[in-house]
């Protein structure tokens, strides 16, 4: 399949293939729908095995941003962007180049930080454009994400676990979380804060002892002990299509709920194949709209705390959405798709 029908079939209005022959830059914006508002997702930089892999990663990122935007009751369209490139290889001039190119879009698509993208990189990207969000606090922004993310995730949580036991209590539940980074090492010390028993699976030894070190406990596995852990709730924080025909029959959880992004490696077959077993998902992008809620204030001026109460409101989110599932029968997928269509439907007729 082609970039132009990987488009059609996703329905993104534009993509943008970037390359700087100077800096070395080579990105994929990926513009999805901005019916509500311009454009905003993060600019994630990873060592993608093939370009084909990087243009899938940046079409289905950016989707998501226009669901996650649209639940939550956000005014902004999907966007993302991916950079080719080494982690351990950062450079000012690719980060430059790369903000002349979100520039040359006049704002139909706003950048952020993501994965192996931070502060830093923002400050580099605002020297270039305006056209930018997540910036330090001492540049006039929001700074980091990761804790209006991690807030949100556990209120998502505390959601399924009232429609699963009956009560939103973490005290006594065991959740299994995979990565242990800057979102799920918060999560990790909200849970702990609150109660509940941990399982840790990170790739990175730093991280877990870091999380060890901040909540005094927690039991650490591998990745195929993390999917067959007997837990309350399997949170993957780390990357994407982790859920998948590989790893469903070895899930012992009855919930999953985490804040990485794109956690089902097919969204309608995965999805169908957990509501067939029992299991309560609970969709990644709507349990992980902390960091755009945390950005949206930022492009607004909100004051502080606004954006943590507004990420707590994600409980209330999550009810609504396994409600609509329950009433139509249908996959929790499908109904916070179908709340995000009827939302952009709407703004589109008027």
């Amino acid at each position: 399949m082609n970039c132009f029908e990987q488009m059609l079939e996703m329905g993104h209005e534009q993509v943008a293939l970037c390359s700087d022959r100077a800096s070395g830059l080579r990105a994929i914006i990926a513009i999805h729908d901005t019916t509500l508002g311009p454009s905003l997702g993060g600019c994630r930089l990873m060592d993608y095995p093939s370009e084909e892999e990087a243009l899938l990663d940046v079409l289905r990122l950016s989707r998501g941003m226009t669901y996650k935007a649209a639940v939550a009751g956000l005014d902004l369209g999907g966007g993302k962007a991916v950079i080719i490139g080494d982690p351990e290889r950062k450079t000012e001039e690719v980060f430059r180049a790369f903000g002349r190119f979100v520039d040359s879009l006049g704002g139909r698509y706003l950048t952020a930080e993501d994965m192996n993208t931070s502060e830093r990189e923002m400050a580099i990207i605002r020297q270039e454009t305006r056209h930018v969000t997540g910036l330090s606090k001492k540049l006039g922004g929001s700074g980091d994400p990761g804790p209006v993310t991690a807030w949100g995730t556990y209120h998502g949580i505390r959601a399924a676990l009232e429609r699963v036991y009956g009560s939103p209590d973490p005290r006594g539940r065991t959740v299994a979380i995979q990565g242990v980074g800057s979102v799920g090492s918060r999560l990790a010390h909200h849970l702990h804060e609150a109660g509940a028993k941990l399982i840790y699976n990170d790739i990175k030894p730093a991280n877990i002892a870091r999380t060890l070190e901040d909540c005094g406990q927690g039991t650490i596995v591998d990745d195929k002990g993390l999917f067959a852990a007997d837990c309350d709730v399997l949170a993957p924080c780390a990357v994407g299509a982790v859920i998948n025909p590989r790893t469903l029959d070895r899930i012992r959880a009855p919930i999953i709920a985490g804040a990485a992004n794109n956690q089902l490696e097919d969204d309608v077959r995965d999805a169908e194949a957990l509501k067939a077993r029992g299991i309560l998902y609970v969709p990644d992008y709507v349990v992980n709209a902390g960091g755009l809620i945390n950005v949206y204030g930022e492009i607004h001026g909100w004051p502080p705390g606004k954006s943590m109460d507004r990420a707590a409101g994600i409980f209330d989110t999550v009810k609504h959405i396994l409600a609509v599932a329950d009433e139509q029968g249908i996959t929790t997928v499908a109904a916070s798709n179908h709340i995000a269509e009827e939302r952009i439907a709407a703004a589109a007729r008027h």
